[in-house]
């Protein structure tokens, strides 16, 4: 008997990856100095940026630039192979549009209440298929530190992408299309002020999140790093590499992940995150609706007053 692979949820039509986010920026090389800083593997050419990890070649985010104010351009979804027709029906039941200029125009495409572009693909899982723990660190005889000097800590590069947060004036209505359309399932919830959505097939609490604003727009990525230890040496890192302003570190309620954002030169965020809950394909995660006062983080500094400022659309 052919038994289903441990990150196949039998029977459930979805996709199993957020497969990459693509967006625009008035300079191109401001963008590539703060994703380097940060840690990723930014290459590109002179219109074009893909962000790419230590841990695979897989092209996460795509930034483009065009004299304009940062917009986000579309989401690209993964499926496997034998649920692709079944879901690009679904697509084109949604509404189908053209496929994006900037984008490399395979698959299906609809779009999603807010107007955004989705693309959707068949292809290999790139999303989480198991709970990712900490790296082992090297030993340490007795008698010696630890931790290294300023100097010779190692930069910070993350793992993979682990979820985008977007803007939306209406947190329901994109959780019934996402739901409906994609497959994907309500993790966690406050309201109708923010929620989070894993996908089916084995997936990290949240590969996308929305959170209320007056218009759409790119809240934060998130990108997965090897300890909690990471999430504060990347703090520091940008810091002194000219990236002051953030959030953290601290712990969240919803995910549980552990982070520090920092604040990039457009206005939105990029995360560091560490051990954030995981869905199995075989578990049914029970969705909750909280409180706001217990929906934000357990610990950590004062929430920034800009943190939910939505600068690419100004109010």
């Amino acid at each position: 008997m052919n038994l289903p692979p441990a990150h196949r949820r039998p029977n459930t039509l979805g996709v199993h990856s957020l497969d990459r986010f693509v967006f625009s920026v008035p300079d191109l090389d401001i963008a590539e100095r703060f994703y380097r800083s940060f840690g990723l593997d930014a290459q590109g050419d002179a219109n074009r940026l893909d962000l790419c990890t230590r841990d695979s070649t897989h092209c996460w985010g795509s930034v483009f630039a065009n004299g304009r104010p940062k917009k986000l351009q579309y989401l690209r979804f993964s499926t496997y192979d034998d649920d692709f027709d079944a879901l690009a029906a679904r697509f084109r039941s949604a509404g189908t549009c053209d496929p994006h200029p900037l984008s490399d125009g395979a698959g299906a495409w609809t779009r999603d209440p807010d107007g955004t572009p989705v693309q959707l693909v068949a292809g290999p899982k790139v999303s989480a298929a198991a709970k990712r723990t900490a790296e082992p660190r090297p030993s340490v005889a007795p008698g010696k530190g630890a931790a290294p000097s300023r100097k010779t800590a190692a930069r910070v590069r993350p793992r993979r992408l682990s979820h985008v947060l977007l803007f939306t004036p209406d947190v329901p209505r994109q959780l019934a299309f996402y739901t409906q359309t994609l497959g994907l399932r309500l993790s966690d919830r406050s309201g109708d002020i923010i929620a989070f959505m894993h996908a089916p097939h084995a997936s990290d609490h949240h590969v996308l999140a929305f959170a209320k604003s007056h218009a759409p727009g790119l809240h934060h990525s998130s990108w997965d790093v090897d300890s909690f230890d990471d999430v504060g040496l990347g703090a520091e890192m940008m810091r002194n590499d000219g990236y002051a302003k953030g959030w953290g570190v601290g712990r969240h309620v919803l995910g549980s992940n552990y982070f520090y954002y920092v604040q990039d030169p457009w206005g939105s965020f990029a995360e560091y995150s560490f051990d954030i809950d995981f869905v199995p394909a075989d578990i049914d995660w029970a969705p909750g609706d909280h409180p706001p006062e217990d929906s934000f983080y357990v610990w950590g500094p004062a929430v920034p007053d800009d943190f939910v400022v939505n600068h690419e659309a100004p109010a």
